[in-house]
């Protein structure tokens, strides 16, 4: 399956390989400097000048502000039914979100484990690249996410 379903997904509606691509999300300077006045006060995140001296050699978005966004971009684009509910993830950020980046999320589903203790769920492992509009990637998970089976009638 690649698409962008707009139905719940449950367990069974799953298949490693899937596909989902989100809509786009342009990131501008005054959130990412309102972002990190309220959780991530660093001068890279803050002041384009002190920003120029650093490690980023330029204003750069925190990365929890890039997973934040990521999370907006999932929930709009993979509708699992009863919602996003994380059971462990990985993150890295190879790239730093910049000042207008357009970001856009791409989901593969590379495991699925039905739950032999509750059969009503399953672990669901998926892999997501944020992606800048040039393709290159900002940040990337492994995240093992619980599924729900649909109720039996």
């Amino acid at each position: 399956m690649t698409s962008n379903p707009t139905s719940p997904l449950y367990l069974e509606d799953l298949s490693v390989g899937d596909l989902f691509t989100s809509g786009k999300y342009r990131v501008s300077v005054d959130e990412i400097k309102s972002f990190a006045r309220q959780y991530d006060p660093q001068p890279f995140h803050l002041d384009e000048e002190a920003a120029e001296h650093t490690f980023f050699a330029g204003l750069a978005a925190s990365g929890w502000h890039t997973a934040a966004i990521t999370m907006k971009l999932l929930v709009g684009s993979l509708p699992i039914a009863n919602g996003l509910i994380g059971a462990g993830m990985e993150i890295s950020f190879p790239k730093p979100t910049r000042p207008d980046d357009e970001l856009r999320v791409e989901v593969r589903i590379i495991a699925i484990k039905p739950s032999r203790s509750k059969p009503d769920m399953g672990i669901v492992t998926m892999q997501s690249d944020t992606l800048n509009q040039h393709g290159e990637l900002v940040q990337k998970t492994e995240a093992k996410m619980v599924v729900f089976r649909r109720k039996s009638v």
